[in-house]
């Protein structure tokens, strides 16, 4: 069976593609308001039985030699790889991403995930063994114990809207390079390209029921991805608010879990920093994903030396960018996901204005009569106070709040419910990096934005529980494992 019938795509359960029993839902395109196809609505039903598949395929699976299951990898990655126009196009069109962004950073990421998990070194796997000189009851002896890895089981991936490649590919790789299955719910809002991946997965040889997609719109789609007692792990990358209700479900159940959440970076810029180089990382909040990004760093905490110059230069930035069709060559700053979130960012930059922040750049809707836009946007004479330096807006907004001397600039960065990824800017090394182990985040960037894919990811506070990414991913995905006998 084709995994497209003529109105609309197919699920894909235990190694088939069937018809959604709630129909089809229109998504759209952000930056024309268009139609980009017809996503399936699963019922509850559906997603169990996608649940089921998945517990059956799990114990063959797992008894696969890793370099089969790497082999199914590597085929996955050649094959996404070769399809990288039209994949981009569809991604493109599902989250309103510049063509650059979705070639590179979405398709073009997707396939480096599979690679990197068709690559997995015997060390990533290995735990050094243990050694006793006393029994456990006190008798003289040596006992021998060694931990290994274990696939967890079934995992449940709920992933985000902004990224419809790299963020899946994140998850199922890595928990497929482990020996487990996966039941993959994605975001409501672009969930086609997550189908195309899984089409490169089936034509790569991965086994029925080993990978399986659903997708709907209704709550209790995700819940009962969550809840069905078929499920060891779930794996969400999205708000805070929904973590938190999904952690609750699996406290019940006792389900391991990933979280990677909401984040409010904080930028802490020194007056001795580099300038230029602090302006275009904070500037990437702007233009990368158009602000609908959990690393962004959207809180800038600038010293006052330097700070009346900071913010000069980065509305200057802001202003030059060519917001517009992500089509286009020359558009830096394409359209958010839906006219519900532009409403909701317009709604953070009225607010702010009520706080009595400044704006200094942005504020106003852009001129392209369809399509969902917002101006970037930069906030000046910001408090920590105020909820727009204190909440997620997801969007192209940056906030500026002055500070004094290194203490309260750390004082004022950690002053968040948030805790996922900082920033530092500074000329002076030893501060950058004293300053960074203060900062209670899961990474700190010093004096760049750009991130290492091997380093761990992960948040403090509420940003998240656990580590992905590299080696993590692959201990995130698995269970030790303690064998001890008689020496």
């Amino acid at each position: 069976m084709s995994s497209r019938a003529g109105d609309g795509q197919r699920l894909f359960v235990g190694g088939a593609w069937v018809e959604p029993d709630r129909g089809h839902y229109a998504v759209t395109d952000p930056a024309t308001e268009e139609t980009v196809g017809q996503a399936p609505e699963a019922s509850p039903d559906q997603v169990r039985e996608a649940c089921a598949a998945a517990r059956e395929a799990f114990g063959p699976w797992s008894r696969t030699p890793p370099e089969e299951r790497a082999a199914v990898l590597g085929r996955a990655a050649d094959l996404i790889r070769g399809q990288l126009e039209p994949y981009a196009a569809l991604a493109r069109a599902e989250t309103g991403a510049t063509t650059g962004t979705a070639r590179a950073m979405q398709v073009g990421v997707g396939a480096a995930r599979f690679r990197r998990y068709a690559r997995v070194e015997p060390s990533e796997w290995a735990i050094p063994p243990q050694i006793n000189e006393a029994g456990p009851m006190g008798r003289a002896g040596v006992m021998g114990a060694l931990a290994v890895r274990q696939p967890v089981g079934v995992v449940t991936c709920i992933t985000s809207y902004n990224n419809p490649w790299a963020n899946p590919a994140g998850k199922i790789a890595p928990a497929l390079a482990m020996g487990n299955t996966v039941v993959v719910k994605p975001a409501p809002q672009d969930p086609l390209s997550v189908y195309r991946m899984a089409e490169a997965l089936q034509a790569a040889g991965v086994p029925r029921g080993v990978v399986n997609v659903v997708s709907g719109r209704a709550v209790e789609v995700g819940e009962a991805a969550v809840d069905s007692p078929d499920v060891d792990m779930v794996s969400f990358t999205g708000s805070t608010a929904v973590g938190q209700r999904i952690a609750e479900v699996c406290g019940r159940g006792m389900k391991r879990q990933l979280m990677e959440l909401g984040g409010k970076g904080a930028a802490v810029v020194f007056d001795d920093a580099d300038l230029a180089s602090a302006v275009a990382g904070i500037g990437t909040t702007f233009s990368f994903y158009s602000g609908q990004i959990c690393t962004a760093p959207t809180r800038v905490l600038a010293q006052r030396g330097v700070y009346e110059r900071l913010v000069d230069q980065l509305a200057a930035y802001a202003r030059r960018l060519k917001v517009g069709d992500p089509r286009g060559p020359d558009t830096v700053v394409g359209p958010v996901i839906s006219a519900a979130h532009r409403d909701r960012v317009e709604s953070y930059v009225e607010l702010g204005r009520k706080e009595g922040a400044v704006v200094v750049a942005g504020g106003e809707r852009p001129s392209p009569e369809r399509g969902f836009y917002v101006a970037p946007t930069l906030l000046a004479d910001c408090t920590n106070d105020m909820r727009v330096a204190r909440e997620e807006i997801f969007g192209p907004v940056v906030t500026v709040v002055p500070f004094g001397d290194e203490d309260e600039g750390v004082a004022l960065a950690n002053d968040s419910d948030y805790g996922l990824i900082d920033y530092v800017w500074s000329g002076d090394v030893a501060r950058a990096f004293r300053t960074a182990r203060r900062l209670r985040a899961g990474g700190v960037g010093v004096n760049t934005v750009a991130r290492n894919m091997e380093a761990p990811f992960g948040g403090f506070k509420r940003s998240g529980v656990g580590r992905d990414v590299g080696s993590y991913a692959l201990h995130a995905y698995s269970e030790v494992q303690a064998i001890v006998w008689p020496g």
